[in-house]
């Protein structure tokens, strides 16, 4: 009964965090999706990641598409910002809006069709510009919202529910948002909280731009033999790089590990990546090394998952473009247009 509104009422006994917030207070709407969604999934593991972060709501900004992916943000934190683009065009739209106010927290939550088609050319200029944000795709193969056609990032192969079999070649977003110079890159599976809430919270500690490519099966039309974006074949195929926690800064370090090599990295705002690897060979720090595993894995039929991808050195839109670090929404008309004589300058400097 989707229709039906969450009570508001919030018990007494519910675990709250540092700012005495519940985790009801990061929840939306009820869902509209189909029962079983691996959407629903990661709205829940973006709730969860935002409460254990301690983020204040109003200091989040959600930007989506079109298309079952972009319908989610209405799902969770329901207490920030909001705005819900054409089809494709949410990360130029991101891009305005992080340049006009910095310092909000952009969330960009899209889909394999509204990213890796219609919208690919606006993802990639994001991605290359390295607009601070974090950009998920909802990835399930398919154009859910008008009945399963395959999307770009269906593999070559792999059938539709009614026995097509997809000739394209796949666009592989995880290997294009590394070429495209994203500084922190991963990928996960819907059904796999575990991995999933870490990779969100490091990606919300991350100054840069950071993609997440999350398998999302589709339960209606991609959750079939045949199928690579299904649970099972997700589940039966899953290669975890390493396995990640995230330590905020300031909260002592106190995490127990079993056996296996770690690898810390710290971020901008100080707070620590805990990696442990699961392949011994394998650096997240190393771009190359990424792109190689990835291609490496997915030609024996494997899904690579984990933190693939991190550069603790990233600098953002801003750093690039010496920008004020005060909000551009904040500066007055004096700030803004600061007359004839300063354009004159500008334009000498030019000659």
């Amino acid at each position: 009964m989707t229709y039906v509104a969450k009570p508001k009422l919030h018990h007494p006994t519910l675990p709250q965090n540092s700012l005495c917030y519940t985790r009801r207070d990061y929840e939306g709407k009820i869902s509209t999706l189909c029962a079983g969604c691996g959407h629903d999934s990661i709205s829940a593991a973006i709730i969860q990641a935002c409460w254990e972060l301690a983020v204040e709501p109003h200091r989040i900004a959600k930007l989506s598409g079109i298309g079952c992916s972009s319908k989610t943000p209405d799902y969770f934190l329901g207490q920030s910002h909001g705005f819900n683009t054409v089809h494709g065009r949410m990360p130029s739209v991101l891009t305005g809006a992080n340049l006009a106010n910095r310092d909000l927290l952009y969330l960009g939550v899209s889909g394999d069709g509204d990213s890796a088609s219609i919208g690919i050319g606006q993802f990639v200029h994001a991605i290359r510009r390295g607009v601070n944000m974090v950009y998920i795709v909802e990835n399930n193969g398919v154009y859910g919202l008008t009945k399963g056609q395959f999307s770009a990032t269906a593999d070559q192969g792999s059938t539709s529910k009614r026995g097509v079999v997809n000739a394209d070649s796949p666009i592989d977003m995880v290997g294009l948002a590394l070429q495209l110079g994203a500084t922190y890159v991963g990928r996960s599976f819907s059904g796999d909280k575990q991995q999933l809430v870490p990779l969100i919270k490091g990606a919300i500690a991350h100054r840069g731009a950071a993609f997440l490519d999350v398998i999302s099966p589709c339960v209606a039309f991609n959750n079939h033999a045949g199928s690579t974006k299904s649970y099972e074949y997700v589940r039966a195929h899953n290669d975890a790089v390493n396995r990640l926690d995230v330590i905020p800064t300031r909260e002592e370090i106190a995490v127990d590990y079993g056996e296996g090599e770690l690898v810390e990295v710290e971020q901008h705002d100080g707070s620590v990546l805990r990696l442990r690897k699961l392949d011994a060979g394998y650096d997240p720090r190393d771009r190359i090394a990424a792109m190689n595993i990835v291609q490496q894995r997915q030609a024996q039929g494997e899904v690579v998952t984990g933190l693939l991808y991190v550069d603790a050195e990233s600098e953002d839109l801003h750093a690039h473009l010496s920008t004020d670090a005060r909000p551009f929404n904040t500066l007055g008309a004096r700030e803004l247009s600061p007359g004839a004589a300063v354009l004159d300058k500008i334009n000498a400097s030019l000659r």
